[in-house]
């Protein structure tokens, strides 16, 4: 069986190539104009930096409050109050 990752992976690829494509015979295949990327662009950077810094740095999984709840055991912390 062929794993999500590749089936998106592929999906892009091949979306990529047909935008190319479409480049290259001068068609638009988005009509938007340079500003309005830019700032799609921009508000795309921060929301995945935004949203990858906080599920990194937070306690926000399962997992994440195992570890969590182990640190806290241990006194491995490194402070006197806690996490």
């Amino acid at each position: 069986m062929v794993d999500k990752g590749t089936v998106v992976r592929t999906a892009a690829l091949l979306l990529a190539l047909v935008n190319q494509c479409l480049v290259m015979f001068g068609k638009s295949p988005l009509p938007i104009d340079s500003e309005m990327l830019e700032q799609v662009m921009s508000f795309s950077f921060l929301a995945v930096t935004s949203i990858s810094a906080w599920f990194k740095n937070n306690y926000v999984t399962k997992t994440g409050l195992k570890q969590k709840e182990a640190i806290l055991e241990k006194g491995l912390n490194g402070r006197n109050g806690g996490i």
